[in-house]
């Protein structure tokens, strides 16, 4: 004999269903929470810190500030400075969240020397970049061929207190050159090589990526020529400053027939140390996952890779920068 299915039981039956499909809907909303905050950061704001509006600091960090803004819905752009030791203060003051540098600036940033008479606290590294090399430019009629050959003229040595300074200052003094020796006008890229097109200066030092566009504009209908930083002279300076490394401006770069001698200082990648773990994973995931990008915006970003974004670091690692590379080493 078959028992009736009282309202009781039908009533616990629904509160029963009811209840799993709340568990339902709450695990549900729990992954879709997740899948969300996978895309977004806890910051709202990532300003890059970069250089002249022609270098390739800014080419690229534009191009990373628009990667950055449509993956994350976040305000990234990038901030036209006088590059690297103003951008290390921007970052370690909290006016950007993320900056490109070079090497000898940020080491000496971290030691509290040179142009920083204190150590910064709020800079870290996230990746070595692709190398800036140290492009000496005059005319061919000037005579200077090489570092010796500067004395007595009058060199653009860079924005004052700008990473291309900094460097140009440590390699006439490897020389035996100082400031007293020369001539010194403090020009940006785009202005030095306006002088010496315009034979107001003898010669421009531009520390960069190859090839620098303002380099390239000079090339059209002037007389170009390379001065040699020789190797032996390079190999020595490092001995002091092992940022610097010897290396060569490929044949053809501004139509030079020959390679040409020089120095180099790899760049860095560097963001605020307060920013979290989680922010700054995302960040330098989404970095090497847009290396195609950043490589077609600015041919310089050719340099960079996974393989060697952890070789030649000279501040410490963000955390989050850490979680990225040991997962990747994992794989």
């Amino acid at each position: 004999m078959k028992k009736k299915f009282g309202l009781k039981n039908l009533l616990m039956v629904t509160a029963l269903s009811t209840l799993l499909v709340a568990c339902g809907d709450d695990k549900a909303a729990d992954t879709n929470d997740a899948a969300a905050n996978a895309d977004k950061l806890e910051t709202r704001f990532v300003t890059i810190a970069t250089g002249g509006s022609s270098g390739p600091y800014n080419i690229i960090g534009t191009t990373l500030g628009q990667v950055y803004s449509k993956t994350y819905g976040v305000n990234s752009k990038s901030q036209s400075t006088g590059a690297s030791i103003q951008n290390v203060n921007l970052v370690n003051q909290g006016k950007a969240e993320m900056a490109l540098t070079m090497s000898d600036v940020l080491s000496q940033a971290i030691a509290g020397e040179g142009s920083f008479p204190e150590k910064i606290d709020n800079v870290v590294q996230v990746a070595a970049l692709y190398p800036n090399y140290v492009q000496i430019v005059t005319s061919k009629k000037s005579g200077i061929k090489t570092m010796d050959d500067l004395r007595g003229k009058r060199v653009a040595v860079g924005d004052l207190n700008s990473g291309t300074e900094m460097n140009a200052r440590a390699l006439l003094q490897g020389h035996g050159i100082t400031y007293d020796d020369l001539r010194i006008d403090y020009l940006g890229f785009s202005e030095a090589v306006d002088a010496l097109r315009g034979g107001k200066i003898d010669a421009a030092v531009l520390t960069s990526g190859l090839p620098n566009a303002s380099i390239m504009e000079l090339e059209q209908g002037f007389d170009l020529q390379l001065v040699e930083i020789r190797k032996p002279m390079v190999d020595e300076i490092a001995q002091d400053q092992s940022y610097f490394l010897s290396a060569e401006i490929p044949a053809g770069t501004y139509g030079n027939s020959e390679a040409i001698p020089t120095a180099i200082i790899v760049n860095a990648l560097v963001v605020r140390k307060d920013l979290s773990e989680d922010d700054v994973y995302k960040l330098t995931k989404t970095f090497f996952d847009s290396l195609n990008d950043l490589s077609n915006a600015h041919q310089a970003a050719k340099g960079i890779s996974l393989e060697n974004a952890q070789k030649g670091l000279v501040a410490p690692l963000h955390p989050g920068a850490k979680k990225y590379y040991d997962e990747q080493a994992a794989k």
